[in-house]
């Protein structure tokens, strides 16, 4: 039992890269005993044995330090040669070589080189296929240690052990009668699974092997020979087997069987050994949206009383113990929690350590429902005050037992496997689709009980209850990873109204499973006294926060968490207040703006900070921000602050005070994150707070608005300073606050006039970042991210603003922008496209024909970057630049037009073509743009040669892109283009050999499209030619008439339910190209119309008179709107009808005119008396 003895106090990990050199005696005695074993010969002599057996208990007595001074070479060497000294037929020896292994292997850390794993593999397959059974033990934990983290160079060896009849296999099976050999043969797979970066993975059918192996082991129950440590230590084993098949391996579990079969697995050793519980679980768990039952045992009340609540921690004793020890490693766990006990062997499958641990929770049970409240306040107080809840100082260990080592052991080995189990969960659902984890949501998240009935065990059943700290942070690792990315899953929760039923809605069930989880995490957060643990439970809230529709649910959620959260961010620990403001953050970017998180935004700053919690009472008093202002700048603020808002908003004076303001000596003893000597709070800190204001002023910018000169002053602060990020989030903060000036000056804005910041403020503003370190960070090549943010910021300029800038300013602007655009940095190009997109739309540059021609000349050489996402940007500028040549068709002044190169045009053409063959990102700009050419051309411009050839390949790129199968939006863009190209008089639609063409690909997208907007933007196309001769031959009007007519009938025919809300706007659109292709018939197209309405007659005209009675509902595309534009185009329609001078003998003719006045008929008649009066009177 030599072996067993060593192996419970050896470190486990891999090996270090530099291993510290050890004092030279250490290696010195391991080369001295080296070179006498390297000296021996075999030789079967009794006294041979005898020196053999000395050696190598001195070497293994040897006091080694970690990396032992000793090269690995050296250490495989030895092991080779004492292999060779030793036959197979001596079983003790055999049996101390393999200690010698195992130990040496272990406690040097050393992963044995290739060549010389060949030969050890070899030895030890052959010592246990040979030698007695009582030596397997040993040569199972020597076998362990040579595979570890080698794996894919035991290839040659696996049908040898994991085969059929493999030999672990059948050393591992239930049958085997040794349980510390099965033990010992799990590890050894564990470790066989076990993945190297960079390494082949073990083949699918021995991963697959392995995996039946660890989850029969889980499934079985402990047989009677088995004491408890030792099945402890063989759940362990199964349980690192799994994770590492999941983690290295990438294995998939794509069948539900297979999966619910472990999850049921893990679930069950979630508790395994926790005080007071003790749950039955199916074979398997199957996805269910309903609660999956638990079978627990009952357990005697004074049991659950004692047992299933862990100790609190006294804070004031321990307050006396090594404040700087608990700071670092708060609550830290006994050794016998942390380490192996002797005995173990598990060396080289221990879980890894987490850096996160908890200290004390509250029973889930033990508390009311509503998670706030004086009734809340008092219950917590009596829980506290009461005789189970006994006070240890965390430094006494949770596990410390008078009863002496037995049973405090036995715990640790407990809570190794919960948090195995833990650990397992969190890499299955990282290789698994969150679709399919969020049908296992009820089996591991907590639901609101019923009335009487006992909570389900569920995660949060671990992070109130465990008593060790390791396992509730793992709990809490777990639930953040099932909650982050839930946004969808949960978004169909709803509780804004009382349901009142015979059964519960899903969303009702989702919803309460939501709030279950909000009163759970507060009763952790307020219980909780260890800062790691309380940084992974506020984490936990961050993340939940982020992903609940709270526009759904009942108010008072996040008023709860707002007020639990306010007094950690004084707390002592720097991660504390980092997670604390990452949760604020997290409240004011969920679906803002929420009117909830508004009245928060304007309490007063002592609002919720009256209810510390006991967990933190290094508290300063409630008005600790209110600091002296950072300069002048609170008087201009107030020149910008709207009426009505004269509340401060306590959270922008913390973030900025966060930012600007010296730390405080009371909350500096654990920022060991802050630079040695630094005046501020840790840069962690202060980069939180300024996502927070970046995230207010996305969100909330009314509030923001009020400090706008105080966060242009904390801006400039920033990106003058010479950490990066610092200055990479000022100038995001920088850019945000731009965005939200812009959206308050939009045409469509809802902010009142007389709300909004006046434009003289803006340019303030402005002036100040212009006039600050924003030129020096646009300039500063070594940092291109920061390049890059800057010139979005700079892109964020108010127009009215810029326009009001001193001249310099406007120059400067323009000069870096430009300038920027050679980068050879992808990233800063990118941002300088599009920032150079932006501007090309102010009014105060748009007619600057040498701007825009700059600008052109920028984007187009960036339309060749071999970036894509640099095209991307340049395209999308580009479509900006033609819009903006369009805008200035519209105009009086025809300088523009003729001022334009023509020359520049045609190289715009040609990029455009060539971009538009380009990926959909650059594609679907590319036709925009193409569109906006076509109709910006002049006849001066059509009518030279060149020309010619390269329209006739622009509009053969866009014919090609309403036809591929490309993204929709890029078909859509391409019908979009090719209606612009309709609206140029001066190109000769109708008469060119493309027309037929164009007309061709619009009817066919509009009658099969699946895309019901892309069939709309084509239906528009089609109704913009202003006359007759522009849709060419009496068979083209005719195609295009039957194809509209055709697409009418079809405008409900999609197996894609999302399309159904596009059906009344697609109609409509085809009842106006209709009307429209009426009101320009010459007296050649009526025979085909008439022999239309003879057929489809009924349909047309039951869509016309709903395109009549409810107009345009979505509709993007300009149409009429009003009753009275819409029947006013049906009796154009008619008027121009019966204008037209019919063929003799034609009674096509008679026949429209009858089916249009039939329709105004109904329409008036079915309108109300006054509608129909109206309508005799107009006819």
């Amino acid at each position: 039992m030599a072996a067993v003895h060593v192996s419970g106090s050896l470190r486990y990990g891999p090996p270090k890269d530099t291993p510290r050199e050890p004092p030279p005696e250490q290696s010195n005695g391991f080369r001295r005993l080296s070179a006498r074993l390297c000296a021996l010969r075999p030789d079967d002599s009794s006294s041979a044995r005898t020196e053999i057996h000395l050696l190598f208990d001195q070497l293994i007595s040897e006091n080694y330090s970690e990396g032992g001074g000793v090269a690995p070479e050296d250490i495989s060497a030895l092991l080779v040669q004492a292999c060779r000294l030793v036959p197979l037929n001596q079983n003790h020896l055999v049996s101390k070589v393999s200690q010698l292994i195992h130990h040496l292997l272990n406690r040097l850390q050393v992963i044995v080189d290739e060549q010389n794993l060949d030969f050890l593999l070899a030895y030890t397959v052959s010592a246990i296929q040979q030698c007695s059974s009582w030596t397997h033990m040993e040569i199972l934990q020597a076998l362990a240690a040579l595979v570890y983290c080698n794996g894919s160079k035991c290839q040659k060896y696996l049908p040898e052990l994991l085969g059929k009849t493999g030999l672990l296999m059948k050393l591992s099976d239930l049958s085997q009668s040794d349980p510390e050999v099965r033990r010992a043969a799990l590890h050894c797979m564990a470790n066989l699974c076990l993945s190297v970066p960079g390494q082949p993975y073990l083949e699918e059918p021995y991963q697959n092997i392995c995996f039946q192996a660890f989850l029969t082991t889980l499934q079985s129950p402990k047989s009677s020979d088995m004491d408890d440590i030792t099945f402890c230590m063989l759940l362990q084993n199964a349980l690192k087997g799994i994770q590492s098949l999941l983690n290295g391996g990438k294995m998939k579990l794509t069948q539900t069987d297979e999966l619910g079969a472990l999850l049921a697995v893990l679930k069950k050793f979630m508790f395994h050994g926790l005080p007071g519980l003790n749950i039955e679980m199916p074979t398997v768990l199957y996805p269910t949206p309903l609660p999956q039952c638990d079978g627990r045992s009952p357990v005697k009340p004074q049991q659950s009383e004692s047992g299933a609540s862990r100790p609190t921690v006294n804070k004031k004793k321990k307050s006396k113990v090594k404040p700087k020890k608990i700071q670092q490693g708060e609550e830290e766990e006994s050794s016998g929690e942390i380490e192996a006990a002797p005995g173990t062997g598990m060396d080289r499958v221990n879980l890894p350590e987490g850096s996160l641990q908890c200290s004390f929770s509250l029973g889930v049970q033990s508390l009311p429902l509503d998670g706030s409240g004086d009734a809340e306040k008092n219950r917590v107080s009596s829980l506290f005050s009461s005789s189970s809840w006994k006070r240890v100082s965390s430094s006494e260990s949770d596990y410390s037992d008078a009863e002496g080592g037995m049973q405090s052991k036995m715990r640790s080995y407990q809570a190794k496997v919960r948090q195995g189990a833990l650990a397992c969960f969190l890499s299955t659902i990282k290789s698994i689709d969150k679709k399919v984890l969020y049908g296992y949501w009820s089996a591991f998240v907590p639901d609101t009980p019923e009335l009487g009935s006992p909570q389900s065990v569920s995660l949060m059943t671990l992070t109130l209850k465990d008593p060790s700290p390791k396992t509730r942070a793992c709990a809490l690792q777990v639930l953040s990873a099932i909650l982050e990315g839930s946004k969808q899953f949960l978004s169909v929760a709803e509780d804004t109204s009382d349901h009142r039923r015979a059964f519960t809605p899903f969303s009702v069930m989702i919803a309460s499973s939501i709030r279950e989880l909000h009163r759970c995490l507060l009763l952790a957060l307020v219980a909780e006294s260890s800062s790691q643990t309380l940084t992974q439970i506020i984490k936990c809230l961050a993340n939940l926060v982020s992903n609940a529709p709270y526009n759904r649910l009942k108010l008072s959620l996040l008023t709860k968490v707002w007020n639990k959260i306010k007094p950690y961010i004084r707390h002592k620990d720097v991660n504390v207040r980092v997670s604390s403001l990452t949760l604020l953050g997290a409240i004011v970017s969920t679906h803002a703006p929420l009117p909830e998180v508004q009245l928060l935004l304007q309490q007063p700053c002592s609002s919720g900070l009256s209810n510390s919690s006991s967990a933190t009472p290094h508290l300063s008093s409630p008005d600790w921000w209110k600091k002296a202002p950072a300069g002048p700048s609170l008087e201009e603020a107030s020149v910008s602050s709207p009426k009505g808002s004269t509340e401060p908003c306590w959270l922008i004076r913390l973030c900025i005070c966060t930012v600007v303001l010296p730390k405080e000596d009371s909350c500096s003893g654990s920022d060991a994150g802050s630079a040695a000597g630094s005046t501020y709070e840790p840069s962690p800190m202060r980069l939180e707070a300024l996502q927070v204001l970046a995230h207010l002023a996305r969100g909330y910018f009314s509030v923001a608005q009020i400090y706008l000169m105080e966060l242009g002053e904390v801006i400039c602060k920033c990106m003058g300073e010479a950490d990066p990020s610092i200055q990479l989030h000022g100038a995001k903060l920088l850019e945000e606050l731009g965005t939200g000036l812009i959206q308050q000056y939009k045409p469509d804005s809802t902010v009142a006039p007389d709300e909004r910041v006046p434009v003289f403020l803006v340019v303030m503003f402005w002036t100040m970042m212009l006039n600050g370190p924003l030129p020096r960070a646009l300039q500063n090549s070594e940092h291109p991210t920061l390049q890059a943010s800057a010139c979005d910021a700079l892109s964020s300029i108010l127009p009215e603003a810029f326009s009001n800038l001193p001249n310099d300013k406007q120059i400067l602007c323009i000069t870096v922008l430009l300038g920027l655009n050679d980068s050879t940095n992808r990233l800063v190009k990118a941002a300088t496209s599009r920032a150079l997109g932006v501007y090309v739309l102010f009014p105060c540059l748009r007619q600057d024909v040498i701007f825009v021609a700059d600008t052109a000349n920028a984007v187009l050489m960036s339309l060749q970057d071999k970036s894509l996402n640099v095209r991307a940007k340049a395209a999308w500028s580009l479509g900006n630049l033609t819009d903006t040549l369009i805008v200035n068709m519209d105009t009086q002044d025809p300088s523009f037009q003729e001022e334009f190169s023509g020359l520049l045009l045609l190289k715009m053409l040609q990029s455009a073509i060539e971009a538009s063959k380009d990926k959909d990102k650059v594609k679907s700009n590319a036709v925009r743009a193409l569109g906006n050419l076509l109709h910006f051309l002049q006849p001066s411009h059509i009518e030279k040669p060149r020309f010619a050839e390269i329209i006739e390949e622009s509009i053969q790129a866009l014919i090609s892109t309403i036809l591929i199968e490309a993204a929709m939006k890029v078909r859509w863009n391409a019908c979009y283009a090719m209606g612009n190209v309709f609206k140029n008089p001066a190109l000769p639609l109708g008469t060119a050999p493309w027309t037929s063409q164009a007309y061709k690909a619009l009817t066919s997208v509009v009658t099969s499209c699946k895309n019901f907007k892309v069939r709309i933007r084509s239906a528009a196309a089609l109704s913009i030619p202003g006359g007759r001769e522009q849709y060419g031959s009496v068979d083209q009007y005719a195609q295009i008439w039957n194809a509209l007519v055709t697409a009418l009938q079809k405008s409900e025919d999609t197996t894609d339910f999302l399309e159904f809300k596009y059906c009344a706007s697609l109609q409509t659109q085809i009842c106006q190209a209709l009307i429209h292709l009426l009101s320009l018939a010459n007296a050649s197209d009526l025979p085909c119309i008439k022999e239309t309405l003879e057929l489809n007659g009924d349909v047309v005209q039951s869509y016309i008179l709903q395109f009549l009675k409810s107009g345009a509902e979505g509709d993007d595309t300009g149409g009429p709107h009003s009753p009275q534009e819409r029947d006013q185009m049906v009796k154009m329609a008619l008027k121009h009808i019966s204008s037209v001078q019919a063929l003799a003998g034609d009674t096509a003719k008679r026949a429209i005119m009858g089916f249009l006045e039939d329709i105004l008929t109904v329409y008036f008649d079915s309108s109300g008396p006054q509608m129909a009066l109206l309508g005799l009177t107009n006819r």
